[in-house]
């Protein structure tokens, strides 16, 4: 298995509903003007409580500073892991489920924390720059680790990136298990030609912009009810969508496809409270599970929340899953 550091750095950033306003003109720049900015990584998703923005450093430079935009001091780096043409296991689990044992755990046993960001295509695990020492050396016994740069792939060891590693010698602090949330929204995971992003620009200007109801109040959201949520992603020139169904019936059917199958997918939406950055192990709270009982998910971090999507004919599972976790005394 082979574990790619990308090219680019990221900064983590979060838009206030109501400061949305101020921010329109960037993001539609870099939503359809890809010419005009030399952003490669962009993902942009909406949750109750606000616009996560994720960017690289082209194009964090489009967000003026406002009291509106909150940054996460650090420096994030993108890991990939490519199978090389080798399955890892005859498992048919995708999403964060095929590297929870591989990469998230591992990580999180040495108090690294990760942001996640599966899309259609692959899914992102972002680590700060300055843990990467500590990842390099933690997954190099497992995968090949290469570095991009300037579109090459560099092999990378231990002693490229620091030697400033301090195993952690102790047993890993087990992770506080939060809360969950499952709204009654289905979900779909798609994608769509880049070329015909103009065909749906003002569809999806509408969603993104213009389509918040003073109802979808969190503070009110009992479990049953729906949550809005949309993440679009525009990554290295692939565009991936999340969105529940009632959004998708504005597009046109025939621009956004999905998986031979069609999945619907559920949420399971992590934390009682807004989460923070430092925490770790939340990843792998969600994931080693759902990797034990073979159950695919995709997972997307916010600047508030976690939230992994899973097959909705598996939420019934998942959700006894949970609670029992829940239920268990934490053991060391």
């Amino acid at each position: 298995m082979d574990l790619h550091i990308l090219d680019h750095r990221l900064r983590v950033t979060s838009i206030s509903k109501n400061g949305l306003v101020n921010f329109t003109h960037p993001l539609i720049k870099l939503i359809f003007l890809r010419n005009r900015t030399r952003c490669e990584f962009f993902s942009l998703t909406e949750t109750p409580e606000n616009y996560t923005v994720v960017l690289d450093e082209e194009g964090f430079k489009e967000l003026q500073p406002s009291e509106h935009l909150q940054v996460e001091s650090s420096i994030w780096l993108p890991l990939n892991v490519v199978s090389n043409g080798n399955a890892s296991s005859s498992s048919q689990a995708v999403g964060v489920t095929k590297i929870a044992k591989s990469v998230i755990a591992p990580l999180a046993q040495q108090h690294v924390s990760v942001f996640m960001l599966s899309t259609y295509q692959t899914d992102f695990i972002l680590v700060r720059e300055k843990d990467l020492s500590v990842v390099v050396t933690t997954l190099e016994e497992e995968f090949n680790i290469y570095k991009e740069v300037g579109g090459e792939s560099v092999p990378v060891h231990c002693q490229d990136v620091s030697n400033g590693l301090q195993k952690n010698g102790k047993e890993a602090i087990q992770p506080t298990v939060h809360p969950v949330l499952i709204p009654q929204n289905q979900f779909c995971v798609m994608s769509l030609d880049p070329d015909t992003l103009p065909s749906i620009a003002t569809t999806l200007i509408d969603v993104l912009f213009y389509s918040n109801s003073p109802k979808e109040d969190t503070q009110s959201s009992p479990s049953r009810d729906c949550i809005k949520f949309f993440s679009f992603s525009l990554i290295d020139g692939y565009i991936s969508l999340v969105m529940d169904t009632e959004a998708q019936r504005q597009f046109p059917a025939d621009l956004l496809f999905t998986s031979s199958s069609g999945e619907l997918w559920r949420m399971v939406r992590i934390g009682g409270q807004p989460l923070g950055f430092d925490e770790c192990g939340i990843v792998a709270q969600i994931s080693q599970p759902l990797a034990d009982s073979d159950i695919s998910a995709y997972y997307i971090s916010t600047f508030s929340f976690d939230h992994a999507l899973v097959p909705e004919e598996d939420i019934v599972s998942v959700t006894g899953m949970l609670q029992h976790q829940r239920k268990e005394p934490a053991t060391s």
